[in-house]
């Protein structure tokens, strides 16, 4: 048959049909259930099922509405009562969902009806004027998923792409880390007796009032937004001394930072979530009040720990949040008789438990990284009388110069999911130069740890069997291994040495030394004996052997020797990890009594000694009383505090140190 064009028509085998004007037409396939783009658009996203399972097989469909109605309003009442001014009646009016998505219930066909808030309300306060905040409704965008987050990133936060790998490039402002002289901590009756205040202490007082001051004015400003990002998770993987944390922040790139970090609830445990152990309210884009009493700029980081609150203004640098809330564990654990550490954490496949303690530029990310062991965590850890456990749920891993080659398995983690901070990247491909410093040399990737494939989950072991300090001394007196008893590894504990290479710093000629309390002296929260006189406890108590690797030069200081090569290391480390060292031969240095291996398997017996290597023994000789020297003048902040109801400790410790 032709058409009217001549043509003849193309005859199909599916069912022919007529209009209501007698045109036949041919239905291939069955249309959409759907009478506009945005209904279509809502069948896209499928409703995700009740978060706790209907127990009882009878309980209807209406029944598991109703339960995740009631779940939704406590989760709303416990956050409106986070947000609340301490000056208002009330806490806001708060509503779950995405403000922008308020129209898809019309698309759906259902009626526009107006949102159900909640609203906590204090049973005696003072009676304040309506105000046009107490009108509004703040949306709660909470426990959003990657996913989720992604998509507010991208579509309200300037700065944030995706990678050509998948991963969420974002930018933390002018802040690109931490701000330790803006840190405050309120000092009242209870911390002014527990807290280590005055010379060295990392902790700097404000009393509660200027804590309420930058609490309203945080609370104030989150407020005022159409809508806020709220986390509830958990610290410690310790079960039974984990912690329950909510964050109340203004950006996604906040919400996805701690959603790595933190220890990421099952559906069973967010419902049953309650009231949380400690809050942060994260207000990093509005500025502090500089005329307020103890602020020093626009920026502030303020812990209460009498509040249990945290808050930060000035700041949208995402490390503050994972420090502050390791510096609460710095304080509650031990509390519990449990030593916070800022370490790294193995364990080989017979359930023996390394840790790793260094600063930057010691290798404790590259040792403590073995393929042929599970990482528990490398950052936070706890130790209490069930073993160690990871403080965190994720990694925050330096990316300046990262490489597939050198580190393979953080390269590998950044991917969907990973949050890639201040990184440079392809404007077209969007791939990354992880060499490229212009925004910041401090570059970090921020992923959970299962993305490391050797992971430990959970995350958690048996007692430390070694406990290994490491140290870059590019002085090059310091043995490449020595075995500690436990005064000597308070002192070095207490002590965290490494020395900054010469000429990495415009103006440094030589080495320099550097020392960093429990090897994490901007965290802790006590006198930094208290851990060390923990760790020492436990170590004698489990059986834990110390030991000082130095990971730094051999055959005299940087520029004249030549650094101790990664395989000897590695070799060295071995032989801790398989008990070789503790049936070992051992003689002790002069000055600083060290003992030192005579023989190690695949190590060079003659760098064992330092002063073999050196060919001028009178330089070895001067550079480590040098270095003495500025171990016994560092040292001097910690002599004078008594632990207990005598000094002796405290001897003890001073008498591990260097004698000369």
């Amino acid at each position: 048959m032709a058409t009217t064009t001549g043509l003849a028509r193309i005859e199909t085998q599916e069912e022919k049909k007529k209009d209501e004007n007698g045109v036949r037409y041919t239905d291939i396939t069955p249309g959409v259930r759907a009478q506009t783009i945005d209904e279509l658009h809502s069948l896209q996203r499928k409703r995700s099922a009740p978060t706790t399972p209907i127990k009882d097989g009878a309980a209807s469909a209406f029944a598991a509405a109703l339960t995740e109605e009631k779940r939704d309003k406590q989760q709303m009442q416990s956050i409106s009562a986070s947000l609340a001014s301490l000056a208002r009646e009330t806490g806001p009016k708060v509503v779950k969902g995405d403000p922008a998505r308020k129209g898809e219930a019309a698309a759906q066909g259902a009626p526009q009806t107006p949102h159900t808030h909640h609203q906590h309300r204090y049973p005696a306060a003072p009676t304040i004027a309506v105000s046009d905040s107490s009108l509004k409704l703040t949306h709660v965008l909470y426990n959003l998923s990657p996913a989720e987050l992604y998509e507010q990133a991208i579509r309200y936060e300037k700065g944030s792409f995706i990678t050509s790998t998948g991963a969420l490039a974002t930018l933390s402002g002018a802040k690109t880390g931490r701000s330790p002289k803006d840190k405050r901590v309120v000092k009242d009756e209870a911390t002014t007796q527990e807290l280590w205040w005055g010379k060295g202490s990392p902790n700097i007082e404000m009393d509660e009032r200027a804590f309420l001051i930058n609490r309203e004015r945080a609370v104030d400003y989150l407020n005022s937004l159409e809508k806020v990002f709220v986390n509830d998770l958990f610290l410690n993987w310790d079960t039974e001394n984990r912690l329950k944390v909510r964050i109340i922040s203004a950006r996604a790139y906040h919400s996805l930072f701690m959603h790595n970090m933190c220890i990421r609830p099952t559906y069973e445990e967010l419902e049953s979530f309650g009231t949380p152990d400690f809050t942060i309210y994260n207000a990093g884009r509005f500025p502090c009040n500089r005329y307020a009493h103890y602020m020093t700029s626009s920026t502030s980081v303020d812990i209460s720990l009498a509040r249990k609150e945290m808050v930060i203004l000035g700041t949208q640098y995402a490390g503050e949040m994972k420090k502050g809330l390791f510096g609460v564990m710095h304080y509650l654990m031990p509390k519990r008789g449990i030593l916070s550490l800022h370490s790294g954490c193995n364990m080989g496949k017979d359930g023996d438990v390394a840790l790793f303690f260094g600063l930057s530029g010691t290798g404790k990310t590259t040792l403590s990284t073995d393929h042929n062991r599970l990482l528990i965590g490398d950052d936070e850890h706890c130790w209490s009388d069930s073993g160690v456990s990871n403080i965190e749920g994720g990694c925050y891993a330096k990316c300046i110069d990262l490489s597939r080659e050198k580190e393979p398995d953080i390269w590998n983690a950044i991917k969907f999911g990973t949050v890639l901070e201040n990184v440079v990247f392809d404007e077209r491909t969007r791939e990354v130069d992880f060499a490229d410093k212009s925004v910041t040399e401090n570059t970090r990737a921020a992923y959970p740890i299962e993305y490391i494939p050797n992971a430990k989950i959970p995350c958690v072991g048996p007692h430390p069997k070694n406990v290994i300090l490491l140290a870059c001394d590019a002085y090059g007196v310091l043995p490449p291994v020595s075995k500690l008893n436990l005064a000597q590894t308070m002192y070095h504990f207490i002590s965290g040495y490494t020395a900054l290479v010469a000429g990495t710093v415009d103006g440094i000629k030589e080495p320099t030394a550097t020392f960093s309390a429990c090897f994490g002296a901007a965290f802790i929260m006590y006198h930094p004996t208290k851990y060390a006189a923990m760790l020492a406890e436990k170590m004698q108590k489990y059986g834990a052997t110390g030991w000082l690797v130095n990971t730094g030069w051999s055959g005299g200081r940087y520029g004249v020797g030549k650094r101790i090569k990664l395989p000897y290391t590695r070799k060295i480390i071995d032989a801790i990890h398989s008990g070789e060292l503790l049936t070992a031969d051992y003689k002790k240095t002069e000055v600083f009594g060290l003992e030192i291996p005579t023989n190690i398997d695949g190590v060079p017996s003659e760098i064992l000694d330092p002063i073999n290597t050196w060919t001028d023994k009178t330089a070895y000789k001067e550079t480590l009383l040098k270095l003495a020297g500025l171990f016994k003048n560092n040292f001097e902040v910690f002599s004078s505090y008594k632990i207990g109801d005598d000094n002796s400790l405290t001897e003890e410790i001073l008498a591990a140190g260097p004698n000369f």
